[in-house]
């Protein structure tokens, strides 16, 4: 059963967005509600990557949104980005994660990538014609990502790719992959590089696609290197640059991981909020229980508190340029948005009571979905361990 409407957005504060910021907005929930809605049951249920979603955004230029104009995009940043995410993230996560996971994988091409890489990548990935993935979460390497065992051994004209990667998002559907591989492993962390890889590469295989708890349209898959040969000029930066490349890429997207969490628990609220207006109990409407009210006021605020503070460091990543402040704000936007989406859609759940738990409603949905948020791009606990290393910097000297 589909609750949402035309006029289901509620009120929101106003966050001063240009208006190509609201172009990109407005474009992105028009496709989330006359597109998505009508199939996300189906997508989830079947777990079936939403490749027509994914043509309808390409077709929309949803994809070049973050990716410099030069090479065909439309030139945002981290804030055009996450409101893309986040509309698509209020009716669908399995789908947003599709999405988002493109950029994901083309962020350390444009962060790092020569001239050339990003003549050859950027303008097709920016058009949709070609999906992205970032592969370096190993068996033994989540969130310690220095463990990564993967290796990238120098051979005439390029290298020897060897190891495989799991859990990477996209994985079989993407057509070019951002590995993050050891290529001398003596030096450790510093000993990492990042490589190019495209689907089709002789050595390159994908493992089975992963049966997930939520984000089910979403497509999980080990990628397989056996003596993969990836040539010298597909190295991204320099030897060595591997995990720079990574923590920046990370700094960079992880608000997106909160706009997806904000996104999330918007359209758990917007549920909630329709479902407690029509359920009666008692001879009245729920909503005008208290104990309801109460429930959805928390929601509404947890809310608007996780948006302004996603939005207000996407603006902020945009225009600083201090890499180690970004990574304390960026793991601040994720964390507190992500706990935020678990939260809300565990109380969505509740206010529906019986219902809420059934599949005819969109709330359980939302409930599995929101707990990967927690997980990904690293770990809560990981990402309160880097918020507070950095104050413990920071502090250092002060009395």
């Amino acid at each position: 059963m589909i609750l949402i409407e035309d006029g289901w957005e509620g009120h929101r504060l106003d966050y001063f967005l240009t208006a190509e910021q609201k172009i990109i907005q407005d474009l992105a929930r028009k496709i989330a509600v006359e597109k998505v809605i009508p199939v996300r049951a189906e997508l989830d249920e079947k777990e079936e990557f939403p490749w027509e979603i994914m043509k309808i955004c390409a077709e929309a230029g949803l994809f070049g949104v973050s990716i410099p104009e030069e090479y065909g995009g439309f030139g945002g940043g981290v804030l055009e980005n996450c409101l893309a995410v986040e509309e698509l993230s209020r009716v669908c996560m399995g789908v947003s994660v599709s999405y988002a996971g493109s950029g994901l994988g083309a962020h350390p091409i444009m962060l790092y990538g020569s001239f050339e890489q990003k003549k050859r990548y950027l303008p097709d990935i920016a058009k949709g014609k070609r999906l992205a993935a970032f592969g370096l979460t190993e068996a033994d390497a989540g969130s310690d990502a220095s463990a990564i065992r993967t290796t990238a051994t120098r051979t005439e004209g390029g290298y020897l790719l060897n190891g495989t990667k799991q859990w990477i998002t996209n994985g079989g559907e993407a057509e070019v992959y951002s590995i993050i591989a050891m290529t001398d492993r003596s030096k450790g962390p510093r000993g990492a590089s990042a490589l190019i890889v495209e689907k089709g590469t002789p050595g390159f295989a994908f493992g089975k696609k992963e049966k997930k708890m939520g984000i089910r349209a979403s497509a999980t898959r080990e990628l397989v290197f056996q003596d993969c040969f990836v040539p010298k000029e597909n190295l991204i930066g320099r030897e060595g640059m591997g995990f720079i490349v990574t923590m920046r890429t990370f700094d960079r997207t992880r608000p997106g991981v909160g706009a997806q969490g904000v996104g999330l628990a918007q359209g758990a609220l917007d549920e909630a909020v329709r479902y407690a207006r029509e359920r009666e109990q008692f001879g009245k409407k729920i909503i005008s229980f208290q104990a309801v009210q109460h429930i959805l006021a928390d929601m509404a605020t947890q809310v608007e508190a996780a948006r302004a503070l996603v939005y207000s460091v996407a603006r902020y990543i945009d225009q600083s340029d201090n890499p180690k402040e970004i990574s304390k704000v960026s793991g601040m936007a994720k964390v507190f948005a992500s706990d935020t989406a678990m939260k809300v859609t565990t109380d969505a759940v509740q206010i529906f009571g019986g219902y809420g738990y059934m599949r005819e409603y969109p709330v359980e949905k939302m409930m599995r979905d929101a707990k990967i948020l927690q997980i990904y791009e690293g770990t809560n606990q990981i990402q309160r361990n880097v918020i507070g290393q950095e104050l413990i910097k920071e502090y250092a000297g002060r009395k």
